[in-house]
């Protein structure tokens, strides 16, 4: 990591977990394999930015560590990279382990409580769906109907999500994810 950190991926430490090496990675790493439109790729920093904003208009009542466990729902996407839901199908428990250790590394090392109440993990899910179908459309070239097919209707509409479907440059998308980490974190010491 650039931060001088070594991961084991295998058994991944919190103490090897960065924020800056996150907020690096998952800027750099482009969702949908990189088949967006727009001048830029539509990161995965980007696209958690999304997810929470989207869980926070969902869970009006969700705290800063649910929202904070929402914005790194991918994180360990910064080492293992983006892989499309297809695949991961494919190459099944074996990602999904290393998946959940790197996961469950970096809630320690954030110190993310556990859910307030009972199925975050699946509002979380939500919200990540309920993005999966606005990047779709406005991003991956899915016509709205194609969308609903492969992620439902969505819950929350468009025109309440700004320019989070505008794909951001990388140092403004990395810039992005650690100040609103930085509001989280702060906002959870303070809960």
């Amino acid at each position: 990591m650039l931060s001088g950190r070594r991961l084991n991926l295998l058994d991944p430490s919190p103490l090897d977990i960065e924020i800056g090496d996150i907020a690096h990675g998952l800027a750099r790493v482009a969702r949908w394999n990189g088949q967006t439109v727009g001048e830029h790729p539509y990161s995965v920093a980007q696209h958690s930015l999304l997810v929470e904003l989207i869980f926070s208009e969902m869970n009006p009542d969700a705290t800063a560590g649910d929202c904070l466990a929402a914005l790194l729902h991918d994180a360990p996407e910064y080492v293992v990279g983006d892989l499309i839901s297809p695949f991961k199908a494919v190459i099944g428990a074996a990602y999904k382990g290393v998946e959940e250790r790197l996961a469950h590394a970096v809630h320690l090392r954030f110190a993310i409580p556990k859910g307030s109440r009972p199925g975050r993990a699946k509002r979380i899910k939500t919200a990540d769906t309920v993005a999966a179908f606005h990047e779709a459309v406005a991003l991956a070239g899915f016509t709205e109907a194609e969308a609903r097919r492969f992620f439902g209707a969505p819950a929350v509409p468009t025109e309440r999500l700004g320019t989070h479907l505008v794909p951001w440059p990388t140092h403004a998308v990395q810039e992005r994810f650690l100040a609103r980490f930085a509001a989280l974190e702060a906002a959870l010491q303070s809960e």
